[in-house]
């Protein structure tokens, strides 16, 4: 196994300890961040979440310089980013900190995406991810990381910034799920 691929399970392998910070039934007090009160173990997560979400650049960016791609990273890596995002969408629900209806829409997105992506491959295409599939992994990770950290920076200005960028994302996600379809419609067209 390679170098990227090694960072790329060791972001699937950082879900069930960011989980196990976030939902186990232990507390390690609050701490006060730039305007904001958060548990500890939210601020440990999140940092945690973070770092997890950097390391799909991090191997992305090994695995093209160093002519590593694989067909075992191109299956690990968005598996990896969808568990990432979804898990942590999960838990915000469970926390209170998004709308349920919100993260539906988005998890929703991922499979379709995905569902997609299955019918090409058996028609031996493969679809690539584009810069809108970027901005909206992008703009699910801040929307995330705010609301991990209970909005912390904003809440001094009072601007409900995580709110913002969750929706914002649920946008990108949105365009960027009707782009796919849009592109790849043909899918659906042919009658094999």
């Amino acid at each position: 196994m390679n170098l990227p691929n090694k960072i790329t399970v060791s972001r699937i392998l950082l879900i069930p300890i960011f989980l196990v910070i976030m939902l186990a039934p232990f507390s390690w007090g609050d701490i006060r961040l730039f305007g904001a009160d958060m548990p500890v173990t939210h601020l440990i997560g999140a940092l945690i979440f973070i770092i997890a979400s950097v390391t799909d650049w991090v191997d992305g960016y090994y695995a093209r310089k160093y002519n590593l791609v694989t067909n075992l990273g191109k299956f690990l890596d968005p598996l990896a980013d969808k568990l990432l995002v979804s898990a942590a969408l999960i838990v915000l629900v469970e926390l209170g900190l998004a709308a349920s209806w919100i993260v539906v829409i988005i998890i929703s997105r991922e499979f379709a995406v995905t569902g997609l992506r299955l019918v090409l491959a058996g028609e031996g295409e493969v679809v690539a991810a584009n810069m809108l599939g970027k901005i909206k992994t992008w703009a699910q990770i801040i929307a995330i990381s705010a609301l991990l950290l209970h909005n912390t920076i904003f809440e001094l200005a009072s601007i409900p910034f995580d709110d913002i960028a969750l929706w914002a994302a649920m946008i990108i996600t949105i365009w960027s799920g009707w782009d796919y379809f849009a592109k790849n419609k043909q899918a659906f067209l042919s009658s094999k």
